[in-house]
């Protein structure tokens, strides 16, 4: 779903084309607690973090394992989202992704009710 995909800032009017390369669990590699993964966009690496919690509270609103693959469609659409809102690709490591963040991605792509976020908010 967002393995492969472009998107276009409204203030610059660039396209970015934004490819999916790899996923790596950081709690070694930067001391991050996060699951990053990594988009080139227009050839430029930008690496995305998801914080573990998300896995956590996903699937104790779901019953369901979040996967990598999820994870890769979930940090996909952070990236698109932040592109055409017109936050740019100039970072290349989006560390300040919160758990509430994942379970909104979530949410936008049907893979929790949005009755489940709203009870959880309450």
């Amino acid at each position: 779903m967002y393995e492969d995909f472009s998107a276009t800032d409204p203030l610059t009017n660039a396209a970015s084309h934004c490819e999916y390369q790899c996923l790596i669990v950081a709690i070694a590699t930067r001391h991050s607690d996060t699951v990053d993964i990594k988009f080139l966009v227009n050839g430029e690496g930008v690496w995305l973090g998801l914080p573990h919690p998300a896995w956590v509270e996903f699937k104790r609103l779901t019953g369901v394992a979040l996967s990598d693959r999820m994870a890769v469609d979930l940090a996909g659409l952070y990236l698109k989202r932040a592109i055409e809102s017109g936050l740019g690709v100039e970072r290349s490591h989006w560390n300040d992704i919160t758990v509430a963040d994942v379970l909104d991605l979530a949410a936008e792509l049907n893979w929790i009710p949005k009755t489940a976020l709203a009870a959880k908010a309450s």
